[in-house]
């Protein structure tokens, strides 16, 4: 049983750029489509395709990002933020820049789940999911 589905999640992407998978398929729930649709737009994914067949609520089969020349993958780190032992809220004067603004950090606002840039923008503040750079 995982206790932390936002963790397992990063970790399943973490270990499928260590091994080099070129796709990696992940339990789906709503907040994950949503951290997904973030990579994706940021440029950190290829693509990604939300299955509804496999399991209770499908699977989301992510398809990584490698550069064509060195092989290097786009996503250097993936690091959570917010546990379930010790939640972390920043206000959106308190927002991380993720490595100078180059990195980008993943919030749950009221308003849905948004980068900390967009977060900024809208004035609102959240719980930091996760840092991505």
């Amino acid at each position: 049983m995982v206790t932390d589905p936002i963790a397992d999640y990063l970790t399943r992407v973490r270990n499928g750029i260590i091994a080099g998978h070129k796709v990696v398929e992940i339990p789906a729930s709503t907040l994950k489509q949503k951290i997904t649709e973030i990579l994706h737009d940021q440029g950190y994914i290829l693509n990604y395709k939300v299955e509804a067949d496999k399991g209770p609520q499908g699977t989301i089969k992510i398809a990584l990002k490698y550069d064509k020349v060195t092989q290097e993958p786009a996503i250097r780190s993936l690091e959570r933020v917010s546990k379930p032992g010790l939640r972390t809220y920043k206000n959106s004067a308190e927002l991380p820049r993720v490595i100078n603004g180059l990195g980008i950090a993943i919030i749950s606002t009221s308003k849905g789940v948004m980068t900390d840039k967009k977060a900024r923008k809208e004035n609102v503040g959240g719980e930091v999911l996760c840092y991505v750079y």
